[in-house]
Protein backbone atom coordinates (compact mmCIF):
# COMPACT_ATOMS: atom_id res chain seq x y z
CA UNK A 1 0.00 0.00 0.00
CA UNK A 2 1.69 3.14 -1.26
CA UNK A 3 1.23 6.35 -2.89
CA UNK A 4 1.88 6.82 -6.40
CA UNK A 5 2.38 10.13 -9.11
CA UNK A 6 3.44 10.37 -12.57
CA UNK A 7 3.95 12.56 -15.79
CA UNK A 8 3.79 11.78 -18.99
CA UNK A 9 4.27 14.16 -21.81
CA UNK A 10 7.01 15.64 -19.78
CA UNK A 11 9.36 15.20 -17.01
CA UNK A 12 9.48 18.22 -14.41
CA UNK A 13 11.02 16.38 -11.39
CA UNK A 14 10.18 19.66 -9.14
CA UNK A 15 6.93 19.02 -9.86
CA UNK A 16 6.92 15.52 -9.02
CA UNK A 17 8.28 15.98 -5.87
CA UNK A 18 5.99 18.50 -4.72
CA UNK A 19 3.27 15.70 -5.22
CA UNK A 20 5.06 12.91 -3.74
CA UNK A 21 5.06 15.56 -0.48
CA UNK A 22 1.16 15.59 -0.20
CA UNK A 23 0.65 11.68 -0.54
CA UNK A 24 3.85 11.33 2.28
CA UNK A 25 1.17 9.87 4.47
CA UNK A 26 0.12 7.11 2.35
CA UNK A 27 3.89 6.05 2.26
CA UNK A 28 5.84 6.96 5.59
CA UNK A 29 8.67 3.96 5.23
CA UNK A 30 10.60 5.28 2.17
CA UNK A 31 9.96 7.38 -1.25
CA UNK A 32 11.72 7.02 -4.88
CA UNK A 33 11.54 8.51 -8.32
CA UNK A 34 12.90 7.83 -11.66
CA UNK A 35 12.75 9.72 -15.12
CA UNK A 36 12.46 7.00 -18.10
CA UNK A 37 11.67 7.77 -21.78
CA UNK A 38 10.36 11.39 -20.86
CA UNK A 39 8.22 10.65 -17.95
CA UNK A 40 8.55 10.61 -14.51
CA UNK A 41 7.25 8.01 -11.90
CA UNK A 42 7.16 8.35 -7.80
CA UNK A 43 6.66 6.20 -4.85
CA UNK A 44 5.53 6.95 -1.43
CA UNK A 45 6.00 3.42 0.75
CA UNK A 46 4.04 1.86 3.03
CA UNK A 47 6.38 -1.35 3.52
CA UNK A 48 4.01 -4.73 4.09
CA UNK A 49 5.06 -7.23 1.56
CA UNK A 50 9.09 -7.59 0.79
CA UNK A 51 10.00 -5.31 3.54
CA UNK A 52 13.71 -4.70 3.24
CA UNK A 53 14.10 -5.60 -0.91
CA UNK A 54 10.89 -3.70 -2.24
CA UNK A 55 11.82 -0.24 -2.62
CA UNK A 56 10.09 1.20 -6.00
CA UNK A 57 10.03 2.28 -8.66
CA UNK A 58 10.54 -1.40 -9.80
CA UNK A 59 13.17 -1.34 -12.43
CA UNK A 60 12.83 -4.08 -15.47
CA UNK A 61 14.75 -4.93 -18.50
CA UNK A 62 13.10 -1.96 -20.43
CA UNK A 63 10.28 -0.64 -18.13
CA UNK A 64 10.20 0.60 -14.35
CA UNK A 65 6.80 0.60 -12.56
CA UNK A 66 5.46 2.03 -9.51
CA UNK A 67 2.40 0.34 -7.76
CA UNK A 68 0.21 1.03 -5.43
CA UNK A 69 -1.88 -1.76 -3.52
CA UNK A 70 -1.08 -5.63 -3.33
CA UNK A 71 -1.37 -8.36 -5.75
CA UNK A 72 -2.67 -11.71 -3.61
CA UNK A 73 -1.84 -14.06 -6.31
CA UNK A 74 1.65 -12.90 -6.60
CA UNK A 75 3.00 -16.04 -6.50
CA UNK A 76 1.04 -17.97 -8.87
CA UNK A 77 1.78 -15.45 -11.68
CA UNK A 78 5.60 -15.93 -11.01
CA UNK A 79 5.63 -19.38 -11.69
CA UNK A 80 3.68 -18.42 -14.93
CA UNK A 81 6.51 -16.32 -15.42
CA UNK A 82 9.01 -18.62 -14.46
CA UNK A 83 11.60 -17.65 -17.57
CA UNK A 84 11.39 -14.05 -16.31
CA UNK A 85 14.57 -12.91 -13.14
CA UNK A 86 12.93 -11.16 -10.35
CA UNK A 87 14.83 -8.88 -8.57
CA UNK A 88 12.84 -8.50 -5.81
CA UNK A 89 9.62 -10.66 -3.85
CA UNK A 90 7.73 -7.68 -3.87
CA UNK A 91 3.96 -8.75 -5.22
CA UNK A 92 4.10 -5.68 -7.63
CA UNK A 93 6.76 -6.96 -9.67
CA UNK A 94 4.96 -9.09 -11.12
CA UNK A 95 2.84 -6.60 -13.51
CA UNK A 96 6.07 -4.96 -14.33
CA UNK A 97 7.02 -8.47 -15.75
CA UNK A 98 3.89 -8.69 -16.88
CA UNK A 99 4.02 -5.17 -19.12
CA UNK A 100 7.63 -6.62 -20.29
CA UNK A 101 6.32 -9.85 -22.27
CA UNK A 102 2.90 -8.74 -23.13
CA UNK A 103 0.70 -6.15 -23.83
CA UNK A 104 -1.52 -4.15 -20.76
CA UNK A 105 -4.28 -6.66 -21.42
CA UNK A 106 -2.21 -9.16 -19.55
CA UNK A 107 -3.38 -7.19 -16.46
CA UNK A 108 -6.64 -8.99 -16.39
CA UNK A 109 -4.39 -12.22 -14.66
CA UNK A 110 -3.58 -10.10 -11.33
CA UNK A 111 -5.97 -10.31 -8.71
CA UNK A 112 -6.02 -7.82 -5.86
CA UNK A 113 -6.35 -4.20 -5.41
CA UNK A 114 -3.67 -1.97 -7.04
CA UNK A 115 -3.18 1.04 -9.28
CA UNK A 116 0.22 1.33 -11.59
CA UNK A 117 2.19 2.90 -13.47
CA UNK A 118 4.73 2.19 -15.70
CA UNK A 119 6.79 3.97 -18.81
CA UNK A 120 9.88 2.70 -21.06
CA UNK A 121 12.08 4.47 -23.16
CA UNK A 122 10.63 5.58 -26.62
CA UNK A 123 7.71 7.03 -24.99
CA UNK A 124 6.13 3.42 -23.53
CA UNK A 125 3.54 4.46 -21.01
CA UNK A 126 0.91 2.64 -19.33
CA UNK A 127 -1.59 3.51 -16.07
CA UNK A 128 -3.95 0.90 -14.91
CA UNK A 129 -6.63 0.52 -12.23
CA UNK A 130 -8.08 -2.61 -10.37
CA UNK A 131 -11.67 -4.09 -11.75
CA UNK A 132 -13.31 -2.41 -8.17
CA UNK A 133 -11.67 0.48 -8.05
CA UNK A 134 -10.45 -0.40 -4.17
CA UNK A 135 -7.28 1.66 -5.17
CA UNK A 136 -7.34 5.13 -5.92
CA UNK A 137 -5.80 6.35 -8.73
CA UNK A 138 -6.97 9.96 -10.43
CA UNK A 139 -5.65 11.59 -14.11
CA UNK A 140 -5.38 15.29 -15.15
CA UNK A 141 -4.56 15.96 -18.92
CA UNK A 142 -3.62 19.54 -20.36
CA UNK A 143 -2.67 19.65 -23.96
CA UNK A 144 -0.27 16.60 -24.71
CA UNK A 145 0.99 16.25 -21.00
CA UNK A 146 -0.79 13.99 -18.84
CA UNK A 147 -0.57 13.51 -14.72
CA UNK A 148 -1.73 11.05 -12.08
CA UNK A 149 -1.79 10.56 -8.49
CA UNK A 150 -3.06 8.67 -5.77
CA UNK A 151 -4.90 11.21 -4.29
CA UNK A 152 -6.61 14.75 -5.51
CA UNK A 153 -4.63 16.47 -3.44
CA UNK A 154 -1.19 15.16 -4.90
CA UNK A 155 -2.24 17.68 -7.69
CA UNK A 156 -0.58 21.45 -8.21
CA UNK A 157 -3.77 23.88 -8.02
CA UNK A 158 -3.54 24.93 -11.68
CA UNK A 159 -4.02 21.06 -12.62
CA UNK A 160 -6.82 20.34 -10.27
CA UNK A 161 -9.24 21.41 -12.69
CA UNK A 162 -8.56 18.79 -14.82
CA UNK A 163 -8.85 16.27 -12.37
CA UNK A 164 -10.65 13.30 -13.12
CA UNK A 165 -11.27 10.20 -11.38
CA UNK A 166 -9.05 7.33 -13.56
CA UNK A 167 -12.16 4.65 -14.24
CA UNK A 168 -11.90 1.18 -12.51
CA UNK A 169 -11.10 -1.55 -14.90
CA UNK A 170 -8.81 0.37 -17.49
CA UNK A 171 -5.76 0.92 -18.90
CA UNK A 172 -4.80 4.02 -20.78
CA UNK A 173 -1.31 4.15 -22.81
CA UNK A 174 -0.61 7.07 -25.07
CA UNK A 175 -1.10 4.67 -28.71
CA UNK A 176 -4.68 3.39 -27.84
CA UNK A 177 -6.18 5.29 -25.05
CA UNK A 178 -8.64 4.39 -22.33
CA UNK A 179 -9.34 0.40 -22.68
CA UNK A 180 -11.04 -2.14 -20.57
CA UNK A 181 -9.15 -4.82 -19.24
CA UNK A 182 -11.39 -6.44 -16.49
CA UNK A 183 -14.76 -5.23 -14.96
CA UNK A 184 -15.86 -5.66 -11.15
CA UNK A 185 -19.39 -7.47 -11.78
CA UNK A 186 -20.05 -10.93 -14.04
CA UNK A 187 -22.22 -9.95 -17.61
CA UNK A 188 -24.24 -12.53 -17.43
CA UNK A 189 -27.82 -12.93 -15.83
CA UNK A 190 -28.15 -14.92 -13.11
CA UNK A 191 -31.01 -17.55 -13.99
CA UNK A 192 -34.47 -16.75 -11.85
CA UNK A 193 -35.08 -19.83 -9.68
CA UNK A 194 -38.82 -20.92 -9.36
CA UNK A 195 -39.42 -20.20 -5.84
CA UNK A 196 -37.95 -16.99 -4.87
CA UNK A 197 -39.14 -17.60 -0.87
CA UNK A 198 -37.70 -20.82 -1.03
CA UNK A 199 -34.42 -21.24 1.65
CA UNK A 200 -31.00 -21.20 -0.78
CA UNK A 201 -30.03 -24.82 -0.62
CA UNK A 202 -27.29 -26.03 1.78
CA UNK A 203 -24.41 -26.50 -0.76
CA UNK A 204 -24.80 -22.72 -1.73
CA UNK A 205 -24.40 -22.11 1.38
CA UNK A 206 -21.47 -24.05 1.90
CA UNK A 207 -19.54 -22.36 -1.36
CA UNK A 208 -20.54 -18.82 0.08
CA UNK A 209 -18.67 -19.76 3.39
CA UNK A 210 -16.00 -21.25 1.45
CA UNK A 211 -15.39 -18.37 -1.31
CA UNK A 212 -14.82 -15.96 1.81
CA UNK A 213 -13.03 -18.01 3.81
CA UNK A 214 -10.68 -18.43 0.87
CA UNK A 215 -10.97 -14.56 0.73
CA UNK A 216 -9.65 -13.66 4.06
CA UNK A 217 -6.72 -16.26 3.15
CA UNK A 218 -5.63 -14.50 0.42
CA UNK A 219 -5.35 -11.29 1.92
CA UNK A 220 -3.91 -12.25 5.05
CA UNK A 221 -1.17 -12.26 2.62
CA UNK A 222 2.23 -9.68 4.07
CA UNK A 223 5.42 -9.77 6.57
CA UNK A 224 3.93 -7.18 8.79
CA UNK A 225 1.21 -8.61 11.05
CA UNK A 226 -2.44 -8.06 9.96
CA UNK A 227 -6.07 -6.88 11.84
CA UNK A 228 -9.62 -6.34 11.46
CA UNK A 229 -11.53 -3.41 11.98
CA UNK A 230 -14.33 -4.90 14.52
CA UNK A 231 -17.98 -2.93 14.74
CA UNK A 232 -19.80 -5.92 16.24
CA UNK A 233 -21.85 -6.05 13.01
CA UNK A 234 -22.29 -9.03 10.50
CA UNK A 235 -20.10 -8.40 7.89
CA UNK A 236 -16.87 -7.59 10.21
CA UNK A 237 -17.40 -9.93 12.56
CA UNK A 238 -17.44 -12.97 10.30
CA UNK A 239 -14.07 -11.55 9.06
CA UNK A 240 -12.76 -11.60 12.57
CA UNK A 241 -14.34 -14.74 12.85
CA UNK A 242 -12.70 -16.09 9.82
CA UNK A 243 -8.80 -14.58 10.31
CA UNK A 244 -8.74 -15.66 14.18
CA UNK A 245 -9.20 -19.39 12.99
CA UNK A 246 -6.44 -18.85 10.54
CA UNK A 247 -3.94 -17.83 12.73
CA UNK A 248 -1.07 -20.68 14.60
CA UNK A 249 -2.35 -21.76 18.38
CA UNK A 250 -1.27 -19.33 20.72
CA UNK A 251 -1.69 -16.40 18.59
CA UNK A 252 -4.05 -13.97 18.79
CA UNK A 253 -6.20 -11.99 16.54
CA UNK A 254 -5.66 -7.95 16.64
CA UNK A 255 -8.94 -6.21 16.82
CA UNK A 256 -9.86 -2.06 16.94
CA UNK A 257 -13.28 -0.85 17.70
CA UNK A 258 -14.77 2.49 17.82
CA UNK A 259 -17.66 4.22 19.33
CA UNK A 260 -19.20 6.99 22.03
CA UNK A 261 -19.39 5.48 25.47
CA UNK A 262 -22.55 2.88 25.50
CA UNK A 263 -22.67 2.85 21.83
CA UNK A 264 -24.26 -0.01 20.25
CA UNK A 265 -21.19 -0.82 18.03
CA UNK A 266 -18.76 -0.63 21.30
CA UNK A 267 -20.30 -2.89 23.16
CA UNK A 268 -21.00 -5.57 20.37
CA UNK A 269 -17.47 -5.40 19.24
CA UNK A 270 -16.45 -5.91 22.75
CA UNK A 271 -18.31 -8.73 23.48
CA UNK A 272 -17.74 -10.41 19.95
CA UNK A 273 -14.22 -9.95 20.79
CA UNK A 274 -14.33 -11.94 23.98
CA UNK A 275 -15.69 -14.64 22.28
CA UNK A 276 -13.29 -14.76 20.08
CA UNK A 277 -10.69 -14.43 22.00
CA UNK A 278 -8.98 -11.63 19.94
CA UNK A 279 -6.60 -9.17 21.83
CA UNK A 280 -9.22 -6.37 21.21
CA UNK A 281 -8.35 -2.84 21.32
CA UNK A 282 -11.32 0.23 21.42
CA UNK A 283 -11.44 3.82 21.21
CA UNK A 284 -14.00 6.03 22.72
CA UNK A 285 -14.74 9.40 21.43
CA UNK A 286 -16.94 12.56 22.11
CA UNK A 287 -19.14 14.72 20.64
CA UNK A 288 -16.26 17.29 21.06
CA UNK A 289 -13.84 14.98 19.54
CA UNK A 290 -16.07 14.20 16.76
CA UNK A 291 -16.68 17.78 15.79
CA UNK A 292 -13.02 18.75 16.35
CA UNK A 293 -12.01 15.94 13.72
CA UNK A 294 -14.38 16.78 10.94
CA UNK A 295 -12.87 19.33 8.86
CA UNK A 296 -9.69 17.42 8.64
CA UNK A 297 -11.84 14.00 7.60
CA UNK A 298 -13.97 16.54 4.92
CA UNK A 299 -10.27 17.38 3.37
CA UNK A 300 -9.04 13.50 3.60
CA UNK A 301 -11.77 11.74 1.77
CA UNK A 302 -12.22 14.46 -0.63
CA UNK A 303 -15.89 14.34 0.06
CA UNK A 304 -18.21 16.36 0.92
CA UNK A 305 -21.54 13.58 1.01
CA UNK A 306 -22.96 13.57 4.13
CA UNK A 307 -23.66 10.03 4.51
CA UNK A 308 -20.01 9.38 3.39
CA UNK A 309 -18.55 12.29 6.46
CA UNK A 310 -20.72 10.83 9.07
CA UNK A 311 -19.36 7.22 8.63
CA UNK A 312 -15.75 8.74 7.97
CA UNK A 313 -15.37 10.34 11.44
CA UNK A 314 -15.65 7.47 13.33
CA UNK A 315 -13.37 5.41 10.87
CA UNK A 316 -11.03 8.07 11.05
CA UNK A 317 -10.54 8.10 14.48
CA UNK A 318 -10.64 4.39 14.39
CA UNK A 319 -7.45 4.40 11.83
CA UNK A 320 -5.52 6.49 13.62
CA UNK A 321 -5.44 4.22 16.58
CA UNK A 322 -5.36 1.18 15.25
CA UNK A 323 -2.16 1.92 13.12
CA UNK A 324 -0.24 2.44 16.64
CA UNK A 325 -0.39 -1.34 16.76
CA UNK A 326 -0.97 -2.97 12.96
CA UNK A 327 -0.03 -1.77 8.91
CA UNK A 328 -2.89 -4.12 8.03
CA UNK A 329 -6.26 -4.21 8.86
CA UNK A 330 -9.12 -6.30 7.02
CA UNK A 331 -12.55 -4.68 7.10
CA UNK A 332 -16.03 -5.85 6.35
CA UNK A 333 -16.94 -3.34 3.46
CA UNK A 334 -18.86 -4.69 0.49
CA UNK A 335 -21.18 -7.47 1.89
CA UNK A 336 -24.26 -5.22 1.76
CA UNK A 337 -24.09 -4.89 -2.06
CA UNK A 338 -23.08 -8.26 -2.88
CA UNK A 339 -25.62 -9.81 -0.37
CA UNK A 340 -28.74 -7.03 -0.16
CA UNK A 341 -28.24 -5.69 3.03
CA UNK A 342 -29.57 -2.44 2.45
CA UNK A 343 -33.02 -1.55 3.91
CA UNK A 344 -34.10 0.17 0.79
CA UNK A 345 -33.48 -3.27 -1.73
CA UNK A 346 -35.99 -4.66 0.21
CA UNK A 347 -38.87 -3.05 -2.10
CA UNK A 348 -36.87 -4.26 -5.19
CA UNK A 349 -38.53 -7.65 -7.06
CA UNK A 350 -35.33 -9.95 -8.48
CA UNK A 351 -34.52 -8.79 -11.56
CA UNK A 352 -34.47 -4.82 -10.52
CA UNK A 353 -32.46 -6.19 -7.28
CA UNK A 354 -29.55 -7.54 -9.08
CA UNK A 355 -29.06 -4.92 -11.48
CA UNK A 356 -28.98 -2.62 -8.77
CA UNK A 357 -26.20 -4.55 -6.76
CA UNK A 358 -24.72 -4.69 -10.01
CA UNK A 359 -24.42 -1.36 -9.40
CA UNK A 360 -23.50 -0.43 -5.87
CA UNK A 361 -20.44 -2.72 -6.35
CA UNK A 362 -19.62 -0.42 -9.96
CA UNK A 363 -19.96 2.66 -7.87
CA UNK A 364 -17.86 1.67 -4.92
CA UNK A 365 -14.29 2.98 -5.76
CA UNK A 366 -15.56 7.06 -5.31
CA UNK A 367 -17.83 6.18 -2.46
CA UNK A 368 -17.61 3.50 0.38
CA UNK A 369 -13.90 2.30 -0.78
CA UNK A 370 -12.55 6.19 -1.04
CA UNK A 371 -13.76 6.69 2.22
CA UNK A 372 -12.38 3.21 3.32
CA UNK A 373 -8.98 4.10 1.29
CA UNK A 374 -8.64 7.65 2.38
CA UNK A 375 -9.29 7.21 6.08
CA UNK A 376 -6.71 4.63 7.06
CA UNK A 377 -3.98 5.82 4.82
CA UNK A 378 -4.38 9.22 6.06
CA UNK A 379 -2.31 7.29 9.31
CA UNK A 380 -0.14 5.34 7.31
CA UNK A 381 -1.98 2.23 7.52
CA UNK A 382 -3.60 -0.42 4.45
CA UNK A 383 -7.18 -1.55 4.73
CA UNK A 384 -8.07 -4.28 2.63
CA UNK A 385 -11.72 -5.93 1.62
CA UNK A 386 -12.16 -9.83 1.52
CA UNK A 387 -15.93 -9.54 0.37
CA UNK A 388 -14.68 -7.68 -2.26
CA UNK A 389 -12.41 -9.98 -3.68
CA UNK A 390 -13.01 -11.18 -7.39
CA UNK A 391 -13.42 -13.91 -6.78
CA UNK A 392 -15.92 -13.20 -3.85
CA UNK A 393 -17.92 -10.80 -6.77
CA UNK A 394 -18.04 -13.02 -9.03
CA UNK A 395 -19.76 -15.90 -6.93
CA UNK A 396 -21.68 -13.69 -4.93
CA UNK A 397 -23.31 -12.02 -7.92
CA UNK A 398 -24.07 -15.16 -10.34
CA UNK A 399 -26.25 -15.86 -7.57
CA UNK A 400 -30.13 -15.73 -8.27
CA UNK A 401 -31.04 -12.57 -6.34
CA UNK A 402 -34.44 -13.92 -5.10
CA UNK A 403 -32.51 -16.05 -2.53
CA UNK A 404 -31.12 -12.42 -1.60
CA UNK A 405 -34.51 -11.25 -0.96
CA UNK A 406 -35.36 -9.95 2.56
CA UNK A 407 -38.65 -8.87 4.22
CA UNK A 408 -40.87 -10.14 6.96
CA UNK A 409 -39.51 -12.95 8.95
CA UNK A 410 -36.73 -13.00 6.62
CA UNK A 411 -33.71 -10.83 7.54
CA UNK A 412 -31.60 -9.20 5.23
CA UNK A 413 -28.39 -10.97 3.80
CA UNK A 414 -30.19 -14.55 4.93
CA UNK A 415 -27.63 -16.54 2.65
CA UNK A 416 -24.36 -15.04 4.52
CA UNK A 417 -25.88 -15.39 7.66
CA UNK A 418 -26.84 -19.30 7.34
CA UNK A 419 -23.39 -19.76 5.43
CA UNK A 420 -21.75 -18.96 9.11
CA UNK A 421 -24.40 -20.94 11.16
CA UNK A 422 -22.16 -22.04 14.14
CA UNK A 423 -19.12 -19.31 13.73
CA UNK A 424 -20.91 -16.47 15.91
CA UNK A 425 -23.39 -17.00 18.47
CA UNK A 426 -27.22 -16.08 17.72
CA UNK A 427 -27.53 -12.78 18.47
CA UNK A 428 -24.62 -11.51 16.65
CA UNK A 429 -25.03 -13.42 13.89
CA UNK A 430 -28.87 -12.07 13.48
CA UNK A 431 -27.98 -8.44 15.19
CA UNK A 432 -29.98 -6.25 12.84
CA UNK A 433 -28.10 -4.18 10.68
CA UNK A 434 -26.85 -0.50 11.28
CA UNK A 435 -24.84 1.89 9.75
CA UNK A 436 -21.48 2.62 10.84
CA UNK A 437 -21.96 6.43 11.86
CA UNK A 438 -25.16 5.49 13.46
CA UNK A 439 -24.15 1.81 15.30
CA UNK A 440 -20.66 3.88 17.01
CA UNK A 441 -22.79 7.35 17.97
CA UNK A 442 -21.65 9.72 15.81
CA UNK A 443 -24.22 10.67 13.12
CA UNK A 444 -26.55 12.35 15.19
CA UNK A 445 -23.84 14.36 16.76
CA UNK A 446 -22.30 15.71 13.67
CA UNK A 447 -25.99 16.04 11.36
CA UNK A 448 -27.02 18.73 14.16
CA UNK A 449 -23.53 20.59 14.80
CA UNK A 450 -22.89 20.83 11.49
CA UNK A 451 -26.72 21.94 10.30
CA UNK A 452 -26.88 24.13 12.98
CA UNK A 453 -23.84 25.96 11.42
CA UNK A 454 -24.99 27.27 8.36
CA UNK A 455 -28.42 29.41 8.37
CA UNK A 456 -31.32 28.62 5.69
CA UNK A 457 -30.59 32.16 4.04
CA UNK A 458 -26.56 31.04 4.15
CA UNK A 459 -27.92 27.90 1.87
CA UNK A 460 -29.88 29.81 0.05
CA UNK A 461 -27.15 32.37 -1.65
CA UNK A 462 -24.32 29.63 -1.42
CA UNK A 463 -25.89 26.12 -2.68
CA UNK A 464 -25.43 26.49 -6.37
CA UNK A 465 -21.67 27.72 -6.26
CA UNK A 466 -21.35 24.00 -6.03
CA UNK A 467 -21.89 22.09 -9.03
CA UNK A 468 -24.36 20.60 -9.00
CA UNK A 469 -25.80 22.35 -5.73
CA UNK A 470 -25.38 21.27 -2.48
CA UNK A 471 -28.85 19.83 -0.93
CA UNK A 472 -28.63 20.55 3.03
CA UNK A 473 -27.43 22.93 5.55
CA UNK A 474 -25.09 20.10 6.61
CA UNK A 475 -24.01 19.00 3.17
CA UNK A 476 -23.27 22.84 2.50
CA UNK A 477 -21.02 22.70 6.09
CA UNK A 478 -18.85 20.23 4.72
CA UNK A 479 -18.73 21.90 1.21
CA UNK A 480 -17.04 24.65 2.30
CA UNK A 481 -14.02 22.79 3.88
CA UNK A 482 -14.02 20.75 0.68
CA UNK A 483 -13.78 23.93 -1.44
CA UNK A 484 -10.91 25.15 0.81
CA UNK A 485 -8.96 22.24 0.55
CA UNK A 486 -9.68 21.52 -3.16
CA UNK A 487 -10.59 25.02 -4.75
CA UNK A 488 -11.28 24.21 -8.48
CA UNK A 489 -12.04 20.06 -8.50
CA UNK A 490 -15.13 20.09 -10.64
CA UNK A 491 -17.66 17.78 -8.03
CA UNK A 492 -19.85 16.86 -10.46
CA UNK A 493 -16.43 14.67 -12.15
CA UNK A 494 -15.25 13.46 -8.81
CA UNK A 495 -17.74 13.12 -5.97
CA UNK A 496 -19.15 9.84 -5.42
CA UNK A 497 -22.53 10.87 -6.19
CA UNK A 498 -22.07 12.90 -8.93
CA UNK A 499 -19.45 11.59 -10.43
CA UNK A 500 -19.86 8.53 -13.44
CA UNK A 501 -16.25 6.94 -13.95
Amino acid sequence: MCGIAAQFGSSDPALGERMLDRLAHRGPDDQGSAEIGGSWLGHRRLSIVDVEGGHQPLSGDRLMLAGNGEVYNHEDVRDALAARTFSTKSDNEVALHLLEEEDPDALCALEGMFAFVAAGEGGYFVAARDPVGIKPLYWARRGTDVQFASEMRAFDPEWLPAVRPFPPGYHWTPLRGLVRFNRAAPLAVPEPVSDPLADPPEEVAAQVREELIGSVGRQMMGDVPVGVFLSGGLDSSLVAAIAARRLPDGERLPTFAVGTEGSPDLEAAREVARILGTDHHERIYDAEEAIGALPEVVRTIESFDPSLVRSAVPNYLLAEMTAEHVKVVLTGEGADELFAGYEYLRELDPEPLQAELVRTVEGLHNLNLQRCDRVTMAHGLEARVPFLDTQVINFALSLPAEWKLSGPGRPEKLLLRRAFEGWLPEEFLWREKSQFGDGSGAADVLQHHFADSVSEAELAGERSEAEPPVRTREELAYWRFFKEALQGVRTEETVGRFATA
